[in-house]
């Protein structure tokens, strides 16, 4: 039976995550976001709500 040969079929499996490996994780990486996150330094002190119930 071919397919209890596993010589053909581990050779296509270690070639194709050789090539996942090498091709997805620079276009992955290379990816940026259009929206960047910006860091504030300017905290704003907020006051506390004065509910008038109570």
């Amino acid at each position: 039976m071919p397919q209890l040969n596993p010589a053909p079929w581990f050779a296509i499996l270690v070639f194709s995550w050789l090539v996942f490996l090498t091709v997805i994780p620079p276009k992955v990486l290379a990816h940026t976001f259009p929206n960047e996150p910006t860091i504030e330094t300017d905290q704003t002190k907020t006051e506390p709500w004065n509910w008038p119930w109570h």
